[in-house]
This record gives structure tokens, sequence and C-alpha cells, in this order.
């Protein structure tokens, strides 16, 4: 394997803005901002405005679309378009 072509991966903190939870874990992005882990030690924070623990997908919060609403709609704008002359 070549020496020095790999970029530097090491422990970062990422913080999702939109629930607050944090998760410690590997990575080559890095940031000057740095907070303090559990464990007592430093390490560079990564703010994410939306991770698995806020997205609707994986909390199960998802909205569900009214999809007869949705057609009546299409239908209603649509209502003379294409007609027979």
């Amino acid at each position: 394997m070549k020496t020095d072509i790999h970029p530097d991966y090491h422990l970062v903190i990422f913080n999702d803005l939109a629930s607050g939870e944090k998760v410690l874990t590997r990575s080559t992005v890095t940031s000057e901002r740095t907070m303090e882990w559990e464990d007592g030690n430093e390490y560079p924070v990564i703010d994410v405005e939306i991770s698995s623990v806020s997205h609707p997908f994986y909390t199960g919060k998802q909205r569900i679309m009214d999809s007869a609403g949705r057609v009546e709609r299409f239908n209603a704008r649509f209502k003379g378009f294409g007609g027979k002359k």
C-alpha cells in the first residue's frame, strides 16, 4: 500500500441539530470546533441538519399523503384541458 495518499481518518462527533443527538464515529471530515465527549476527550464536532435519529423515514413519523385528494385536485385543475373540439 502506498504511504501518504490516504486522508486522515479520525474520531469525530456528529451533532444532529434537529434532535440534539450526538454520535461519536470515525470520519475523514474535520472541524475547528471541538466538544468534550463522555470519555473526557475532546473531538471535532460536525453539525448535521438531519440524521437517522431525526429523519422521518427512520423515526416512522412520515406524513401520509391523501392520494384521493391529490387526484381530485389534479382533475379539477386540468378539467377542460385536451377536450374534444
